[in-house]
């Protein structure tokens, strides 16, 4: 694409909503974007905050935001937002200029992140992540996380205060969009450009399952950020210019499957 990126649409992941952006929406306009924090349904936020939301609903949501948009789009997914992105490219490839990856679920076509997970964790246990921790409602439709678990997990590179007031914004996630599965080709999705940026002390997408992905997805850029499981959050400034630096040239360095 010759036209440059201005717009961005920035995927929040399981538990989080659109506020999870705040920080960084700053930066970016700076490094003269139009970031753009969709509230995906079924969060707890936004006019279908209380719906019974699964993937389908996840990328109808982001396709609607992508249609009142003008020209090339950006696509940046932090953690399970990356399943939403991937189908969103899938679907629309002629408008992605470039997807990256925050932490992000960068998934084989037809895999989920348990199953990256699963085959990590004898070598890796501390790949279960936030998993041991969640408390479910009855049904095993939606679990939440409890604040001191997603201190730990999630925050723990924060000021203790900064730490406790995200941890508390968590809402109640509905199990059939986070367990989802992205299935995808390689002339749809795999042909955009992509960016992995690595959370090197990530408790919750640990590093061994990041490359993992990054392994069996091959041909994304990777950066790497020393920061825990939320760069947006821990660090906003750096993680701006890592994203300002692939969409100025999404189609440089290493892509494709």
């Amino acid at each position: 694409m010759s036209e440059p990126v201005r717009d961005l649409i920035l995927i929040h992941g399981a538990w989080a909503a659109a506020w999870v952006w705040d920080d960084l929406l700053a930066p970016l306009r700076a490094a003269g974007f139009r970031p753009r924090a969709v509230e995906l349904p079924g969060n707890g936020h936004g006019p279908l905050g209380g719906l019974d939301a699964g993937l389908d609903d996840y990328e109808n949501t982001v396709l609607a935001l992508l249609d009142t948009l003008p020209g090339p789009v950006g696509l940046v997914a932090h953690s399970g937002g990356g399943v939403t992105a991937t189908r969103v490219a899938e679907r629309a490839p002629e408008r992605i200029a470039g997807v990256a990856f925050v932490a992000g679920m960068m998934l084989p076509s037809g895999t989920g992140f348990a199953d990256i997970t699963a085959a990590l964790k004898a070598d890796h246990p501390e790949a279960a992540g936030i998993v041991p921790h969640l408390l479910w409602n009855q049904a095993r439709s939606a679990s939440r996380v409890p604040p001191e678990a997603a201190r730990r997990i999630f925050f723990q590179d924060l000021p203790e205060a900064a730490a406790r007031r995200a941890a508390g914004r968590l809402t109640p996630q509905p199990e059939k969009a986070r367990a989802a599965v992205p299935v995808w080709s390689a002339g749809r999705f795999g042909r955009v450009p992509r960016l992995y940026v690595e959370a090197l002390r990530d408790r919750s997408v640990v590093p061994a399952a990041q490359r993992r992905m990054q392994a069996l997805v091959p041909g994304a850029r990777v950066v790497s950020l020393d920061t825990g499981h939320a760069p947006q959050v821990a660090a906003p400034a750096a993680l701006a210019e890592v994203l300002g630096e692939f969409f100025r040239d999404p189609a440089a360095g290493p892509q494709g499957v």
